[in-house]
């Protein structure tokens, strides 16, 4: 089926937005206009899950574990994020600092270097970790990268300025420190104290650091570790396929740290690191709870609806985060042998929680909505509540139960909203009483 009852609701609320964006949205020449108008949208058959390749139903858990799952994956790896290697030999780490008395004594800051190599200056992952000085021991901890640096996320003057990638009049990319003026600018979508007052920690990286966020980052960044000639296969891990990775290793490391309760690590990520998220949870089943803010297109929105922003738009825009054979799709979604209900369907039974913003229709919040729906019958196999409602709930009234979700309103962007529905979901799923 092409859409959920929700979707008439859908046009009648945001009608005027969507006007204003087919208004407003200045199309490439070369690419298709983009459609804000559910009228618009293609009519498809979405892939069934469990429908092994062979034509066989999957009907139990253990069917579905050994035998559709690994089949998935594969097409996933295949067609759209690409393969990525496994840890290392040569990883390692070190702990730079630790400070027990942090943000006025409410947590304990530790900076942990992680090293992807021997190779002197290679890259390495800048990790900060802030866990609460009070609750459980070892805490929980919430997991995830960030846009502009580790000072970004907090005003702490603790915490090293990170080296960001920037272009110099040359061209040249080269990663130079950032300014001091730059600390804290991002802290509204990392509300450390309030994490940390839930009793959860938090760990956060820079994405630049695994991998610039250009097309020459592949030079520069964790894949150039692995390449063994100059041109990428069809298949080879794109830049979200190595930020996944990286995360993977950040959480190698916090299964070493004492202080840290690593069976109950939730990734999280927002936008691209919301792709970033839910690939990093399908390919590592270490992540307990799996979190997708606004990830639109590539992440958790159904590509076959073809609604904001496309398979050929994000690839057009961003041609570095997915692998080769992805662009085989473009204006093509129609001939994915999977789509994004069946990356939510990766993590089952593990919990998972998708997220939309009512502005943010870029990323489709009908199309988020509807994946992690039709992601329901996969985690059924598991005894399993999903969504618990038929129809898109309203605007600010989260659902669900195994499966998480919500449209709150606003924009791009995480707010204090979001992660009062990511703490409630993790204290649930967690079995941790709520200290709020």
């Amino acid at each position: 089926m092409n859409s959920h009852p929700a979707a008439t609701a859908l046009l009648l609320a945001f009608g005027p937005l969507m006007l204003f964006c087919l208004s407003t949205t200045a199309a490439p020449a070369e690419l298709k206009p983009v459609i804000y108008d559910e009228a618009k949208v293609p009519k498809f058959t979405l892939p069934d899950p469990l429908r092994l390749e062979s034509g066989e139903k999957v009907t139990d858990a253990k069917s579905w574990t050994e035998k559709r799952r690994p089949e998935l994956f594969r097409l996933f790896e295949t067609d759209v994020y690409g393969r990525s290697p496994a840890r290392p030999a040569a990883f390692h780490f070190s702990v730079n600092s630790v400070e027990p008395r942090a943000l006025e004594g409410k947590a304990t800051r530790k900076e942990v270097t992680l090293y992807f190599s021997d190779r002197e200056g290679g890259p390495k992952l800048n990790l900060l970790i802030y866990l609460p000085n009070q609750g459980r021991k070892p805490a929980p901890v919430f997991i995830g990268l960030n846009f502009n640096g580790n000072h970004t996320v907090t005003t702490d003057p603790g915490v090293t300025l990170a080296k960001q990638w920037s272009r110099t009049k040359e061209g040249k990319l080269v990663a130079q420190t950032a300014s001091e003026s730059t600390r804290g600018q991002n802290q509204s979508r990392w509300p450390i104290e309030k994490i940390l007052a839930r009793g959860y920690g938090v760990a956060t990286g820079y994405y630049g650091d695994i991998e610039p966020d250009f097309a020459e980052g592949f030079d520069h960044g964790v894949r150039a570790l692995f390449k063994k000639q100059n041109e990428q296969k069809p298949d080879d891990w794109g830049a979200i396929g190595a930020w996944a990775w990286g995360l993977s290793r950040a959480l190698d490391y916090l299964e070493t740290d004492r202080d840290v309760d690593a069976k109950r690590v939730a990734v999280m990520g927002h936008s691209r690191l919301g792709k970033t998220a839910l690939w990093a949870g399908a390919s590592d089943p270490r992540f307990a709870i799996v979190i997708s803010n606004d990830s639109g297109c590539g992440g958790a929105a159904l590509s076959r609806r073809k609604f904001g922003e496309t398979v050929e738009r994000i690839n057009h825009s961003f041609p570095h985060w997915f692998c080769g054979n992805f662009k085989k799709y473009n204006d093509r979604e129609e001939d994915l042998p999977i789509d994004q209900h069946e990356l939510i369907a990766l993590m089952a039974p593990r919990p998972v929680y998708v997220a939309s913003a009512k502005e943010d229709l870029w990323a489709d919040p009908l199309g988020e909505f509807s994946s992690a729906k039709d992601a329901e019958p996969v985690y059924r196999l598991f005894a399993k509540e999903g969504l618990g409602v038929t129809d898109m709930p309203a605007i600010d009234q989260p659902v669900g139960h195994t499966i998480g979700y919500h449209i709150r309103t606003g924009k791009h962007d995480v707010t204090d909203f979001d992660w009062e529905q990511y703490l409630a979901f993790a204290d649930r799923h967690f079995q941790i009483r709520s200290r709020k």
